[in-house]
């Protein structure tokens, strides 16, 4: 007698894979942040942060294409990492603007880089709560992660404001282009949260 073997299909915890992406870059965003505070080693780490966490983008965008069934969509998990994605990436290429154009951070960019650590933090835990099935924790966590980029706007807002009192049109142009790099990357972190909004709503 003859047996059949079944064979459960792939499900990989892609999940888990985003959430690696996430950590990196929190890690590459700390560093960043301590590198805004006068740490000039960090830029270092920084640009480490950045091709590691482009490995575990890679891993992911590989795990969707075998992956059976997700517990997300795979267009908001591929979103999500896009977004992800590009936070690290403007993080990295701040700290190389600033070293292009001779520009060390300020208190305006140090403030703005706490807020970006602080809302990467929240989105990892709207993604921890994803994971456990709890998506009104989820929400609320994705909420945090915006209302904590509205407070880098406003540092956006006021040093940019502040940069008319600077006589040195060199040093303004410089510091204006690092304050909306790092502006485009708290935008980018809004992206990413409202992504989570998006998925729980297709969920319901």
């Amino acid at each position: 007698m003859s047996r059949r073997r079944w064979f459960l299909p792939d499900t990989p915890d892609v999940l888990g894979k985003l959430r690696e992406q996430t950590a990196v870059t929190i890690e590459g965003l700390e560093a960043l942040a301590a590198w805004a505070g006068g740490d000039g080693a960090q830029a270092e780490r920084v640009r480490d942060a950045e091709h590691r966490a482009d490995d575990r983008k890679r891993e992911l965008r590989a795990l969707l294409t075998t992956a059976f069934s997700t517990p997300l969509e795979p267009e908001d998990l591929f979103a999500l990492s896009d977004a992800i994605d590009v936070v690290m990436n403007n993080a990295k290429d701040t700290v190389r603007e600033a070293e292009v154009l001779q520009a060390p951070p300020d208190t305006a960019i140090a403030e703005m880089s706490a807020g970006l650590v602080e809302g990467m933090r929240r989105l990892d835990a709207a993604l921890e709560a994803l994971q456990l099935d709890r998506t009104a924790a989820a929400t609320e966590a994705a909420d945090e992660a915006v209302k904590l980029q509205r407070g880098v706007e406003r540092s956006y807002r006021a040093a940019s404001s502040a940069l008319v009192d600077d006589g040195d049109l060199r040093a303004i142009a410089a510091k204006r282009e690092l304050y909306r790099r790092l502006s485009r990357t708290s935008d980018a972190l809004v992206v990413a949260a409202e992504r989570v909004w998006y998925a729980v709503l297709k969920r319901s």
